[in-house]
């Protein structure tokens, strides 16, 4: 026969109940151990799909970033600005990535317009094949990766994009 007990007649809670939950594991992490979880994450998911990315196609994934964002580009085409915000990197850094590319022949430099000043970065035919063979390895790689989310997918995707829109920098 199961025992019950009876609430403690002062109104405190029976004995081994806290009284204060907020401390205990399932009140949910603290917004520090939940930061410290997504840059660890992030910065595991990146060393391994940088990892394969070069292995695999010699291309770092900042690299490939950039030759995607070529390639869904109208005409295969994008101005250096519009790579380097797509990106997140800066003018200089966005100058570098481009210039590894462009020596090792995936992309062109081309000026656009009457504007010296607006260059453009182009693919070529060895950066189209290139990112088309690099993007099966990063999407697969990802994808495999991210199945651990299980049914959580849906869910920290949209939290995720909360986020990401509320800490978007004011234009």
């Amino acid at each position: 026969m199961e025992q019950h007990t009876d609430p403690r007649p002062d109104g405190a809670p029976a004995r081994g109940v806290p009284r204060d939950v907020s401390g205990l594991a399932a009140a949910g992490p603290t917004a520090t151990e939940t930061w410290l979880r997504i840059v660890q994450v992030h910065d595991r998911v990146t060393r391994r799909v940088d990892s394969a990315l070069h292995r695999q196609h010699g291309v770092s994934l900042t690299g490939f970033e950039v030759l995607r964002r070529i390639a869904e580009a109208p005409e295969e085409s994008a101005s250096m600005g519009d790579l380097a915000e797509a990106v997140g990197l800066s003018r200089p850094g966005i100058t570098s990535t481009v210039n590894r590319l462009v020596a090792e022949g995936l992309v062109t430099r081309e000026r656009v317009g009457g504007d010296r000043r607006l260059l453009h970065a182009r693919l070529t035919d060895v950066g189209r094949e290139r990112v088309r063979a690099a993007g099966r390895t990063h999407d697969d790689l990802v994808a495999h990766l991210l199945t651990l989310l299980g049914d959580d997918a849906g869910v920290v995707t949209d939290a995720l994009a909360r986020v990401s829109a509320a800490a978007r920098r004011p234009r």
